[in-house]
């Protein structure tokens, strides 16, 4: 194939195409006629003798050839992009950017705080957008609309960057009136009480849960339910902090990370339990898209955060775990 008779604005229409599986989309998008983006897919199949996108009752599904050609034209607009871009720095004090950062509740309420004090010291303009992961999609990261994503994944786009923040394990808070602390605190004792669920929250809107659906219900029940144990949950909830305020009552408890429940360790309402069972430590991730990796201004954030979870590791892992009572 002769590269000079290639115009390579079609592999950017091919990247966008192949990402919103749609030609209406993908016009908007890149902000030209939804004609001319049918010319432009046209055009593609032309160049490749290949469809690339068929329409089938779920909409517009790419081909097999076009699931080869993805990664390869990702790659490809990513050199292109920060082949042209201009090198510069990241003046922190002076910059009046805004950060999108999706956390998940544990995410903000564990290792925000610290975040927004450093970014507040070294850079006051800067403005912190704290995303809800119902409210982004890995489209909205993959395009970097959203700088970083904060959270537990069970599954990621292999294309997208990642750093491994901390790992984490579980412990059992409960009010200092909870009759399951009259006896010891076996398995069984544990499945004597009422439970408060915490969401592990991805990305995407959420939906109702089904007690019944174990698969779905997370970690702590998954190891339940190889134990051939169920537990008696009561309440669902999204959020971490509210788990933890609905502990102080009698007669419920909440199984969540030890970082979690380490924020509530002067209150004295509440005690803190090792589960009676393994379970296994969940990790927190930051991820975040190829397009960014290159940038000055997201380096920065991203050694920042780095730095701070480094920071609160060191203050935990000394005497974190021993404040948890078996």
């Amino acid at each position: 194939m002769d590269l000079s008779r290639v115009d390579l604005n079609l592999l950017v229409y091919l990247d966008v195409l192949l990402r919103e599986k749609s030609v209406t989309r993908a016009a908007d998008y890149l902000g030209i006629t939804q004609p001319a983006m049918s010319n432009g897919l046209r055009r593609l199949r032309e160049l490749f003798g290949d469809p690339l996108l068929v329409r089938t009752s779920e909409g517009m599904t790419a081909t097999e050839r076009a699931m080869e050609l993805q990664p390869a034209v990702r790659e490809i607009i990513v050199r292109v992009e920060r082949a042209v871009q201009k090198t510069r720095t990241f003046d922190a004090r002076d910059s009046e950017r805004v950060f999108r950062i999706m956390a998940s509740d544990y995410a903000e309420s564990t290792l925000m705080p610290r975040v927004l004090r450093e970014i507040r010291q070294a850079a006051p303009n800067v403005t912190l957008d704290v995303l809800t992961p119902s409210d982004v999609s890995f489209i909205d990261v993959e395009q970097g609309r959203v700088d970083m994503a904060i959270n537990r994944f069970d599954t990621i786009p292999q294309s997208f960057h990642q750093k491994t923040l901390w790992l984490d394990h579980f412990a059992c808070l409960m009010s200092a009136n909870n009759p399951v602390l009259k006896e010891t605190f076996t398995l069984d004792a544990y499945l004597q009480a009422n439970h408060i669920w915490v969401s592990k929250t991805g990305f995407g809107v959420g939906v109702g849960v089904n007690p019944r659906d174990v698969q779905r219900l997370g970690w702590v029940d998954e190891v339940l339910s190889r134990l051939g144990r169920k537990r008696r949950i009561s309440v669902f909830t999204r959020h971490y902090q509210v788990a933890t305020l609905l502990a102080e009552q009698h007669d419920v408890m909440a199984t969540l990370p030890c970082r979690a429940a380490w924020l509530q360790r002067n209150n004295p309402n509440l005690v803190v339990k090792a589960p009676p069972f393994d379970i296994p430590p969940i990790d927190l991730k930051m991820a975040w898209s190829p397009l960014l990796q290159h940038n000055p201004d997201h380096q920065w954030l991203r050694r920042l955060i780095a730095t701070v979870a480094e920071e609160l590791n060191a203050e935990f892992e000394p005497f974190g775990r021993d404040f948890v009572s078996s």
